[in-house]
């Protein structure tokens, strides 16, 4: 084993300490794969629910049309500013469509726990409000990888 993998395994985030992070965050960066092969990547607001990320797109966007083709992502949700700050996670898998598109609000049981902790995450609000316009699609991870460099210590000054 090398040094890496051993300091990985010292910043990775415990499992409670992973679901606080996500359900407290709120930007995501998604990764698909474009029509002829190419990465995209791309920002989006994101549900967390302790098994399962809820990402809420716009079904005419690039995005969708990836995934639509290539249901294989990537996603990362990150924060900090200096070294010693940063700590985020990167699930990747298969998503899952769920619920009709573009989502109209129709009864889907699949979508009340989603729904509800999106509308209050993002928008301060009880019920979700649907515009038509965006539907759900759900990353049930294979693999999460995260860090917490809070957990090296104090951030030692750059080497000049």
């Amino acid at each position: 084993m090398t040094a890496t993998q051993r300091r990985g395994r010292r910043i990775m985030m415990t499992p409670g300490e992973l679901d606080e992070f996500l359900a407290t965050q709120r930007t995501c960066r998604v990764a698909t794969v474009s029509a002829g092969g190419a990465p995209h990547v791309s920002a989006l607001w994101f549900a967390w629910d302790g098994t399962s990320l809820w990402l809420y797109s716009v079904v005419r966007s690039r995005r969708w049309a990836d995934l639509r083709r290539d249901p294989r992502v990537a996603v990362v949700v990150d924060t900090g500013e200096e070294y010693g700050e940063l700590r985020g996670a990167e699930l990747i898998g298969t998503v899952e469509f769920v619920g009709e598109a573009p989502r109209t609000g129709e009864l889907c049981a699949d979508l009340d726990l989603p729904e509800t902790l999106f509308a209050r995450k993002h928008f301060g609000l009880e019920e979700m409000p649907h515009d038509g316009r965006h539907a759900w699609v759900r990353l049930t991870p294979e693999k999460i990888v995260s860090w917490d460099f809070r957990k090296l210590g104090p951030a030692r000054p750059a080497p000049r």
